[in-house]
């Protein structure tokens, strides 16, 4: 609360000097204009002295102002992620995507929380498409950053979060497989979608989970790596796995990645080329989603392998049996081609520097980066 004074005003009415009326009440003339300038608030004694020596009450002199009150804070917000497992109080991030707020669960640092834009409210409401949360809103910090969201798989984005970030931009990332990165793409949830779907044959790019989704002037299809998908293994391959049809012995457990996912479909191909009923893979239905969830499994020794890519098997120090050599491209609305971080991106992208890094933490092929697909 705040008091505000209207002494100056009701003095100067009644044709009082600050002197006349500070020896009127008993107090100096410093004591008026300290009164007068709102930095002294008297006591309930000197107030009464001043209403009786001007002929007005306490109520004229000095009233109460409310504190502004801050604009509304709760909103609503498509969240994005498992929202399943989340619960009230969770650390969110914002971005604008067209004209809907999005959040992300904010990943947590080693040694700290999270950074947070907002906090869910209460339950996450399940709609026909990406569900809807109540939020509260801390700030406007998030509105004021030159910020857009990439759906993706790749952990190599955490490198390129990092370089965009010293451009004075910021890059957020919601962790989903190839298709729904796409679905959410397709939804205008996402700025940027990260797919590496391949044809089953001849290995060559397979764009048409893209074309079938969007117009030919829709999005734009930029490349960003190959790399190497295959077995993850323990260090030293203790299990002795060489190939998919070691996956079939009953000394060997697995766990696979969800329907939609890039690993997933690299399994499938190669057991139906190779004749391989799904049912005799012990762990084929034991779903963990996300590369570095299920590489974690195996670090943990929870279970034998999985397929993974050849960089979190590096980040891990497991072991790595390649099976496919894949490309991983960025999927862009082209509406948001102009962007700024997009912009920064794109640049980063083809900078020697970047590619050279990210070659050197991945053993990704970088030598594509940057070029126009589509």
């Amino acid at each position: 609360m705040d008091i505000r004074t209207n002494l100056a005003e009701l003095r100067t009415m009644r044709g009082l000097g600050a002197a006349e009326l500070a020896a009127k009440v008993g107090i100096s003339r410093q004591t008026v204009y300290a009164i007068e300038a709102g930095t002294y608030v008297p006591n309930t004694s000197v107030s009464l002295k001043l209403a009786r020596a001007l002929e007005s009450t306490v109520e004229a002199i000095f009233e109460i102002v409310p504190e502004e009150t801050a604009p509304d804070d709760i909103s609503k917000a498509t969240i994005l992620g498992n929202s399943e497992l989340m619960v009230s109080g969770q650390p969110l991030q914002l971005c604008s995507v067209g004209r809907q707020l999005v959040a992300v669960v904010a990943e947590p640092g080693i040694w700290g929380l999270p950074p947070a834009d907002a906090v869910l409210l209460g339950p996450v409401r399940r709609g026909r498409h990406a569900p809807k949360g109540k939020i509260r809103v801390l700030g406007d910090r998030w509105m004021k950053s030159s910020r857009i969201l990439l759906a993706g798989c790749d952990p190599s984005v955490s490198i390129l979060v990092r370089a965009i970030h010293a451009h004075d931009c910021e890059l957020l990332v919601t962790y989903e497989n190839s298709t729904r990165s796409l679905e959410l793409l397709r939804q205008d949830l996402v700025h940027i979608a990260g797919s590496h779907l391949i044809d089953k044959m001849t290995g060559k790019t397979d764009l048409s989970p893209i074309t079938k989704e969007f117009s030919p002037d829709e999005v734009a299809v930029v490349s960003y790596a190959d790399w190497a998908e295959g077995i993850v293994t323990a260090p030293n391959n203790p299990k002795g796995i060489t190939g998919i049809a070691d996956l079939t012995r009953k000394d060997v457990s697995f766990t696979n990645r969800e329907q939609g996912a890039g690993c997933r479909r690299v399994l499938d191909d190669l057991l139906k080329r190779n004749g391989i009923s799904s049912r005799k893979v012990n762990g084929y239905n034991h779903i963990t989603v996300g590369h570095l969830p299920a590489a974690r499994l195996v670090m943990n020794g929870e279970v034998d392998c999985c397929i993974s890519t050849q960089a979190v098997a590096r980040g891990l120090a497991l072991d790595f049996i390649p099976l496919a050599n894949k490309p991983y491209h960025l999927v862009i609305r082209r509406e948001y081609l102009g962007l700024l971080p997009v912009q920064t991106m794109l640049d980063l992208l083809r900078r020697a520097s970047f590619r050279r890094e990210v070659e050197s933490c991945t053993g990704y092929s970088m030598r594509t980066a940057g070029d126009l697909l589509a």
